[in-house]
């Protein structure tokens, strides 16, 4: 009888030790994993206070998850990569009036696919972050760059990063990660 009882009151403090470590951090791991980086810079951002962080990821997933994304159609997928292209090329003259227009063009394309509009830069990133936060970061950058935070190297690593979320959200969500990644290693210059 006494080990039946020590054995049940292991389990329950095992079984509070693990509400106590898993039961308060609402979304925890989970919002770790689906934010990745984003998480991390949202942590930053609360000076290490993981619980702050956690709320608003998790209030941010509350206002945001159920927006459904537009599809493109086939020709403004088009319009959209020909600009891209555009400004693309002309990085090598004008690098900071390129990167003003990749920030203008993520801000058009997400707002087209039913993303807040970027006249407020912070909600229309809080969106894209639910939905794509492997690739948010790229477009911060250049935001950040745009304003003139950086030179002309930073410039060009932004460019390359924003070009992930320019292209999952020009393909609809159809282009395969391996395929992005291929693509991103062939021309891994900004043209």
């Amino acid at each position: 009888m006494t080990t039946v009882v020590i054995i049940v009151a292991v389990v329950l403090v095992v079984a509070a030790g693990l509400f106590f470590v898993f039961g308060q951090q609402p979304g925890g791991r989970g919002l770790q994993r689906r934010f990745g980086p984003e998480y991390d810079r949202t942590l930053a951002r609360h000076d290490g206070d993981a619980k702050a962080a956690r709320h608003e990821l998790s209030e941010r997933v509350k206002r945001h998850r159920s927006l459904d994304e537009r599809p493109l159609s086939p020709e403004a997928r088009a319009r959209y990569t020909e600009r891209w292209t555009q400004t693309q090329s002309r990085f090598v003259d004008a690098p900071q009036e390129a990167v003003a227009e990749a920030d203008a063009l993520l801000a058009e394309l997400a707002q087209d696919m039913g993303f807040p509009d970027g006249s407020d830069f912070e909600e229309q990133t809080a969106a894209l972050s639910v939905h794509h936060a492997e690739h948010i970061n790229g477009y911060r950058r250049v935001h950040a760059v745009k304003r003139g935070e950086g030179g002309t190297e930073e410039m060009r690593a932004a460019m390359i990063e924003a070009r992930g979320l320019f292209d999952v959200l020009v393909s609809n969500g159809t282009q395969s990660p391996a395929r992005r990644d291929r693509h991103h290693a062939e021309g891994s210059g900004t043209s």
